[in-house]
């Protein structure tokens, strides 16, 4: 039987201190699969689309470029 457990990421503060809560680290792994999955699946999606893996890549990243933080402190 192969062991599926992945490694935890490791989250931190602005800080640099570490986030310890257990259940905001399990919400931050939730997101972050559901995420990747949604990623994958458009990825997939733009190739079976017959989209150039480049492109597909290059227009993902600039999704994540694109974000911005609205919860800025004031």
């Amino acid at each position: 039987m192969v062991n599926k457990r992945k490694k935890l990421q490791i989250w931190v503060k602005d800080d640099q201190s570490v986030v310890s809560c257990t259940e905001k680290i399990k919400v931050m792994t939730e997101n972050f699969d559901e995420l990747k999955q949604l990623a994958q699946d458009a990825f997939e999606d733009g190739l079976l689309m017959e989209v150039s893996e480049k492109q597909m890549r290059d227009a993902l990243h600039q999704i994540i470029d694109d974000l911005k933080n609205k919860l800025i402190k004031k």
